[in-house]
């Protein structure tokens, strides 16, 4: 098959008989799903399972993250005919990789979503796939870091952000996406030790022990020095990644409620992805996609392309390719 045969496939999102593949539907139509992957509940072998979190209720400034699944889907269709550049494997037919649609949960009653959403993710870890979950703003990946603790214990953190996000609250219930990599330290769910922020320009006194890789780091070690520094500081551990769009600057991704000059380009974020290659990740999540303050859509390329490159690592681990 070819891109000549688009004209034999719409909808796949729900008329697709194969989990594994490409998909041939014209990127500019049909019913959206992540890389046209099959819409379905049934999660029996699945390897990867992609999830929107539309939830934008914890944020301290612009929001809109909660459309930035959606807009991810959307613009995911134009990777979806091809194999991602430069891994040497093609996950979209070695892996069986679905969507699962989105987080059902009461807009009204935040002080539930915590908990909806950490038995979401143990739904599909329950069944031995990995999630990847499209959000949000970042106060999603606390809850989802709980399901992850509970199968695999302390977990490393490999984090892409512009903000290190472990400002003092020892208030557990509150739902913040500025303290909840402080709540996952001091609750014992991720190791500070063995975890690592990468692209961090914003001030904060206590990084309470997690290795830094500022954004200053990054510019002049280069990409590959940094992968190579992030991948001896996690080790082997079980590791989660997450990414924060903000971890860009803004020229390469405006479409965020926290924007912050001096950051990573995509050239650069592309390379540390690629090299992180051989760590042993169990999930991820690109989080703080915020489409209204990005008309070009450029933001949620990126964040497709970051998801795309999390299945890639999913699939070099659980494949043997290192």
């Amino acid at each position: 098959m070819a891109l000549e045969d688009s004209s034999k496939f719409v909808d796949e999102a729900f008329t697709r008989k194969d989990d594994r593949g490409v998909s041939y539907e014209n990127t500019f139509g049909g019913a959206l799903s992540f890389l046209r992957r099959r819409y379905t509940k049934d999660l029996a072998g699945v390897d990867v399972a992609v999830t929107g979190i539309p939830f934008d209720q914890a944020v301290t400034n612009r929001p809109g993250t909660r459309l930035g699944p959606r807009a991810i889907r959307e613009a995911s269709a134009l990777q979806s005919p091809d194999a991602p550049y430069g891994w040497g494997f093609n996950p979209l037919d070695d892996l069986k990789i679905i969507d699962y649609g989105d987080l059902a949960f009461d807009y009204a009653n935040i002080p539930a979503f915590p908990d909806a959403l950490t038995r979401h993710i143990r739904t599909i870890l329950a069944s031995g796939a990995a999630s990847v979950a499209l959000g949000g703003d970042h106060y999603i990946s606390f809850p989802i870091l709980k399901a992850y603790a509970e199968k695999y214990g302390p977990l490393s953190l490999i984090q892409v952000d512009a903000h290190t996000d472990t400002w003092a609250d020892d208030d557990m219930s509150r739902v913040d996406h500025g303290t909840m990599f402080y709540k996952a330290v001091k609750s014992g769910i991720v190791d500070p030790k063995t975890s690592v922020q990468i692209g961090i320009r914003t001030h904060n006194d206590d990084t309470l022990g997690v290795n830094i890789i500022d954004a200053r780091e990054v510019h002049e070690t280069g990409p590959v020095a940094v992968a190579k520094k992030a991948r001896e500081i996690v080790g082997n551990k079980p590791t989660y990644l997450s990414f924060d769009i903000d971890g860009l600057d803004p020229g390469f991704a405006p479409g965020t409620g926290t924007p912050v000059w001096g950051g990573l380009s995509s050239g650069q974020a592309s390379i540390i992805l690629r090299d992180l290659a051989g760590i042993n990740i169990v999930g991820g999540d690109i989080v703080e996609v915020s489409p209204p303050f990005d008309p070009s859509g450029a933001t949620a390329v990126a964040g497709a392309h970051v998801a795309m490159e999390i299945i890639c690592l999913l699939g070099w681990r659980k494949l043997g390719k290192g």
